[in-house]
């Protein structure tokens, strides 16, 4: 314990208190909260007797100056005469009061057992106050990075989003994707990444999720959507090294074919099961490296009959897959597609990325957060054997 008294008779009848309620219990005696904050520079007691009249603070400006330096359970000690000073340092903060002259060694120990008990009970109290926040913030999160895609029931394609995140991340990071029917039929889909992870990635991957609908809604496509995207990477991120890759694809239902644009961001899964292949298409840097000078060629993937195709990030190859930290890669990753024999899409997705975080449960799990998006004719199903 830390005992804060100026008054060295005080202190003295405090340390005899102490011994008679706990013999061995450590007590520091400190003349004023200048001392103290030295003293709580090198050490944190369990709980400080805080004397309210000190030569350099006095009353409840001690009791405040006090919280400041330290989070500790504070016990007030007043005089005879100031048992309303004793109510009002338990309303800024104390966590008990005892007067001088009326403490036996039981009171005080007790008021020191309940003192610590209450400091303990708040600070849960405030830690599920903070991860309640946190759990909304992050429901505010999933559903700006996570939207439900914007489909009618007749249309022509279906999708199963995935999302799984990082091992150490306990906000979403920048990873998202969207999916949007336009009025023409054809269906709209983006998977993209931001650099970084927590709230500021996040936050920056919703800014370019919502823009992405709102200017599919307004019929921008091709290199003008990917250059307007990137004008909101610019304006929104905190650090101007901040740059997020990107895939856009247009799926034509009446064609069977996807208008392709990569920003800096992996090939995709093209096939059905088990005859996967890796498709990258010519494409341009990350949104944000080349600011204003960047292109983005767009190409055509034919998706005849019962071919799907499967948008990923990053997470889901770059990860350690070994005690060795080696790393899966993409030819890893296509290895284990073919391997793959689940007769829905839902399966597929989850078998892939189950498989994936298997492999990479000895170097601790997925090392980044894990964005998929699988596409496929909604009248075939799940893309069988060929």
């Amino acid at each position: 314990m830390l005992l804060i008294e100026d008054d060295p008779g005080d202190a003295l009848l405090v340390e005899a208190l102490v011994e008679d309620v706990a013999p061995g219990i450590r007590l520091d005696w400190v003349k004023s909260l200048a001392e103290a904050a030295d003293h709580l520079r090198r050490a944190r007691p369990d709980c400080i007797l805080l004397d309210l009249n000190l030569s350099d603070a006095h009353g409840l400006q001690a009791l405040s100056r006090l919280r400041e330096l330290s989070d500790t359970a504070i016990v007030v000690l007043t005089g005879l005469d100031e048992n309303v000073s004793g109510l009002a340092a338990l309303a800024a903060g104390a966590q008990d009061y005892l007067v001088k002259g009326r403490v036996e060694p039981d009171l005080l120990g007790r008021a020191v057992r309940y003192a610590i008990q209450r400091k303990q009970a708040e600070r849960t109290s405030v830690a599920l106050h903070a991860s309640q926040l946190r759990a909304q913030e992050n429901a505010r999160l999933e559903r700006g990075l996570l939207p439900t895609p914007l489909m009618s029931p007749e249309c022509a394609v279906a999708v199963v989003p995935r999302y799984r995140p990082g091992r150490d991340h306990a906000l979403l990071g920048g990873d998202f994707y969207d999916v949007v029917e336009d009025a023409d039929g054809l269906v709209h889909a983006v998977v993209g990444d931001v650099a970084g992870h927590g709230a500021d990635a996040a936050a920056t991957g919703v800014a370019l999720r919502l823009a992405w609908r709102t200017l599919v809604l307004s019929g921008v496509t091709g290199t003008r959507q990917l250059r307007l995207l990137e004008q909101v990477l610019l304006a929104e991120r905190s650090d101007p090294r901040t740059f997020a890759t990107a895939t856009t694809l247009t799926l034509s239902p009446a064609h069977r074919r996807a208008r392709v644009l990569r920003a800096g961001h992996p090939g995709a899964l093209v096939g059905s099961v088990p005859n996967w292949d890796l498709v990258e298409t010519a494409g341009g840097p990350a949104l944000g490296f080349l600011p204003g000078q960047a292109d983005w060629p767009e190409a055509t993937i034919e998706l005849p009959g019962r071919t799907a195709i499967a948008l990923f990030t990053d997470g889901l190859f770059e990860g350690c897959v070994n005690a060795q930290r080696d790393r899966l890669g993409e030819p890893g990753l296509l290895a284990l597609a073919r391997g793959i024999t689940a007769d829905t899409p839902e399966g597929f997705a989850d078998t892939l990325i189950d498989q994936v975080e298997e492999l990479a449960a000895p170097a601790g799990g997925f090392d980044d957060d894990v964005a998929l998006l699988y596409l496929y004719w909604k009248e075939n199903g799940c893309p069988p054997q060929r």
